[in-house]
């Protein structure tokens, strides 16, 4: 039985889609289950993930073309899409990788990373400790059976939350990162 915390952000990461948007990145897709709810609202998705047994698996969906890729090794191309969006996948990488994300933005157009971080503070220490409850008790309200076996590889986080608003600040001026419940922070920067 399984509640996933990216999941239950995905209304969140929505909100960020902007009006009238046409094209979009998924970076580090796993099953695609974001890029198919992009793809339900008309936005045509490239959803990309190095792991080639998620891809292989992930279900099939009109406006969704699924691909086995390396950001970090792949030729973007240059302000192209209305909307890049990062899952639990940002910390996969560099973190340098955003500059690049957002040069591939069309002016105006949004990158949002629900990311992961390393506690390091007692305010991350206070937050895990709410969210525990929180997470029992969605855990067992939400409970349902997984719809694949394939998972997406995970990797603990390496950068605090301090670190991430730091590099974000310097490398996405503008950009806002904001903590989230559940081991999350989200990051949204749009392009000028």
């Amino acid at each position: 039985m399984t509640f996933d915390h990216n999941d239950h952000y995905h209304p969140l990461l929505l909100r960020h889609l902007p009006a009238g948007a046409a094209t979009a990145l998924d970076v580090g897709c796993g099953t695609g289950l974001f890029a198919r709810r992009l793809a339900a609202r008309g936005v045509v998705v490239d959803a990309i993930d190095p792991s080639r047994e998620v891809i292989e698996t992930a279900p099939r969906a009109a406006g969704v073309r699924y691909a086995r890729a390396d950001v970090t090794a792949m030729d973007l191309p240059e302000a192209h899409y209305d909307f890049i969006s990062c899952l639990a996948s940002l910390h996969h990488v560099p973190f340098e990788t955003v500059i690049r994300l957002r040069a591939a933005l069309v002016p105006g157009g949004v990158l949002a990373v629900l990311g992961c971080y390393r506690e390091s503070t007692a305010a991350d220490y206070l937050t895990s400790l709410a969210a525990v409850p929180v997470n029992a008790a969605a855990r067992l309200a939400l409970s349902r059976r997984s719809s694949s076996p394939v998972k997406a590889p995970v990797r603990p986080p390496v950068m605090t939350l301090g670190e991430v608003r730091e590099h974000t600040a310097r490398l996405l001026p503008g950009a806002r990162v904001r903590r989230l419940l559940f081991w999350r922070y989200l990051l949204v920067s749009r392009r000028p």
